[in-house]
């Protein structure tokens, strides 16, 4: 399936020298691609019913601040999407690719298959706020972070427990730390003021890392 790129910015899923970059076909592909995952100020998208499918990159915003929403009947053949990464770290070989609830089932196929002939995996997802990855492993962030506080285990032990015990590839506290804490603060108080669950309420170490950064 071919594609084009537009850049509005920074993207965080595909930064410079990324194959899929290098792959990009010309305006006159099926598929569009808006880059640069900057929240509210990322991609202006055209609309052209024309194309099988435009794809949105997208920061912490649902795909709705783009396309507007109506009533719960929004829906075309724009769809959204994040290839999940931690911090700076290299980008992984996840999509999550966003839906709206009348989205055409041509454009998630199109979409779907522009990530997986680049070689990466594709999540269906519906366009909610932190999507699948970030509703799941935010809350377990902050319960360490304020593990950490409480002094149940000093970062190393839990770190290690998590590596030794469950087999993960890092701990919790590096893995946040590491991904930036002032960004773990962004995500979890966006998802804490759309839910209100209280797993994503900003823990205090994510606090203090924004308010360093705002000094």
């Amino acid at each position: 399936m071919k594609y084009s790129i537009t850049r509005s910015g920074v993207s965080r899923s595909f930064p410079e020298g990324d194959a899929f970059l290098s792959a990009a076909s010309d305006d006159s592909a099926d598929v569009i691609v808006y880059l640069g995952a900057n929240g509210l100020s990322g991609p202006a998208y055209h609309p052209d019913n024309a194309k099988a499918a435009i794809v949105v990159e997208l920061d912490i915003e649902c795909l709705g601040v783009h396309t507007g929403e109506q009533s719960g009947e929004e829906g075309s053949n724009v769809v959204g999407f994040a290839r999940y990464r931690n911090g700076e770290d290299a980008p992984s070989g996840l999509v999550e690719l966003v839906r709206q609830p009348n989205a055409e089932e041509s454009a998630i196929f199109a979409a779907r298959q522009v990530f997986e002939e680049a070689g990466l995996e594709v999540v269906v997802c519906a366009d909610q706020a932190g999507r699948i990855i970030d509703r799941l492993v935010r809350p377990k962030y902050n319960a360490a972070l304020r593990f950490l506080d409480e002094g149940l285990a000093s970062a190393k032990d839990m770190d290690m427990t998590c590596r030794l015990g469950l087999g993960y590839r890092d701990g919790p506290i590096e893995r946040v730390e590491r991904g930036d804490l002032a960004r773990h603060f962004k995500i979890t108080q966006a998802l804490f003021e759309t839910y209100g669950t209280p797993g994503y309420a900003p823990a205090r170490r994510a606090i203090v890392a924004k308010q360093r950064k705002e000094d």
